[in-house]
């Protein structure tokens, strides 16, 4: 790729985060930083829903090559090349719609890494001032710190799944890292409103005790089945059962386990080399549709906990309605084969379960620093006020 369209592609993911940064420096409040993060949190949710999309729609190598599209900064520079292709296979990876909807997708990112950029610049200013006062900054740098590094690394499994071919252990593994990246960013989010909060009555610290142990086992159960999902959706198994609640008539039906998570192959080949075999795809469909009972049932569990808990309730109600409109859109895409818009649906119900999980995790982290705090503060002032 020539220095001037690496240049041009530079300023496109630049353009891309100038409108929520003026947005961001132009409205009210002086918490400006608190914002930035929950933009930050916002455009990457946006960014795994329309990743989704660009998967859903076989659009991850609608442009072959990586930053560009055919070594330019985007499919308007590049058009002659993706009309020479799309007229070689009009059905193929390689059109006009996919290469502008992969490379949206690029911009996106690359929009959303400038956003982490700026938060981690102001953090560390913040930092360096706050210490030539002699005080505690009000922004801690390293988790925006943090986020930086792991945007590097998303990045970089983005560039491995267009060049290594959409490789099914490096698509997951990017979906994977882009929820971890919405998972820091939240509780980035939640760490910022918090700072700015007035002190809430804290719940009590037995209720909080007995719920955090659940709530790491909701993040942990949601972690497998996101893994799972993900594995079904760049394997394209989403219907090698096409019945729900049997698979294909049958409880357990015919399934090759071994080829269907032998993690390092080429998309649709075993290790050897050979044709899938089906059997390989069901395996891989009924492992995240059975699996899925549990995520219910853990995180119903968690939900319904959390939501006798004061300060709780209105994330534990959410989280209850985003796992039940899950599941129904993950049994509607078997029912309707695979709608495209139910299957996005699917994908951001996924996004939605990964903030509503961690919001929940970090206000019970909160609310049980809160409570173990307060007894101490008012052993304090009694004891200067005999």
């Amino acid at each position: 790729m020539e220095v001037s369209n690496f240049i041009l592609l530079a300023l496109t993911g630049i353009l891309a985060a100038s409108v929520p940064l003026a947005l961001v420096w132009t409205a009210t409040g002086t918490n400006k930083y608190r914002k930035l993060a929950w933009v930050i949190a916002f455009f990457t949710f946006d960014l795994i829903v329309f990743g989704g999309f660009t998967r859903l729609t076989d659009s991850g190598l609608g442009c072959p090559d990586w930053p560009g599209c055919y070594g330019e900064a985007n499919p308007f520079l590049a058009h002659e090349h993706i009309a020479a292709a799309e007229a070689l296979m009009p059905t193929g990876p390689v059109t006009k719609v996919k290469a502008w909807i992969e490379m949206i997708h690029r911009f996106l990112a690359m929009g959303i890494g400038v956003l982490i950029i700026g938060l981690m610049v102001a953090s560390w200013l913040e930092w360096r001032r706050a210490r030539a006062r002699g005080t505690r900054p009000a922004h801690g740098p390293l988790l925006p710190t943090v986020l930086f590094l792991w945007v590097c690394v998303q990045g970089a499994f983005g560039a491995w799944t267009v060049t290594l071919k959409l490789q099914p252990v490096i698509v997951t593994l990017h979906l994977l890292f882009g929820l971890t990246l919405l998972a820091l960013a939240v509780w980035l989010g939640g760490r910022e409103d918090k700072l700015i909060a007035p002190p809430v009555p804290a719940a009590p610290v037995a209720a909080l005790r007995k719920l955090r142990p659940l709530a790491w086992l909701s993040g942990a159960v949601l972690l497998v089945q996101l893994a799972l999902g993900g594995w079904v959706s760049t394997n394209y198994a989403t219907l090698a059962c096409s019945d729900f609640p049997l698979c294909n008539g049958q409880i357990v039906p015919e399934m090759d386990w071994q080829h269907g998570f032998t993690l390092w192959r080429e998309l649709g080949k075993t290790a050897a080399g050979h044709y899938l075999p089906f059997a390989a795809l069901t395996a891989i469909h009924w492992a995240h549709r059975n699996f899925a009972f549990v995520v219910v049932l853990v995180l119903g569990a968690t939900a319904w906990r959390a939501w006798r808990v004061p300060g709780l309730h209105g994330t534990a109600r959410n989280l209850a309605l985003v796992l039940a409109a899950q599941a129904m859109t993950g049994i509607a895409t078997v029912y309707l084969r695979f709608p495209l818009p139910i299957a996005v649906l699917h994908n951001a119900g996924a996004a939605g379960l990964v903030l509503l999980v961690t919001m929940l995790n970090y206000k019970i982290q909160y609310q049980l620093e809160l409570a173990l705090r307060s007894p101490r503060r008012e052993a304090a002032t009694s004891a200067s006020h005999p």
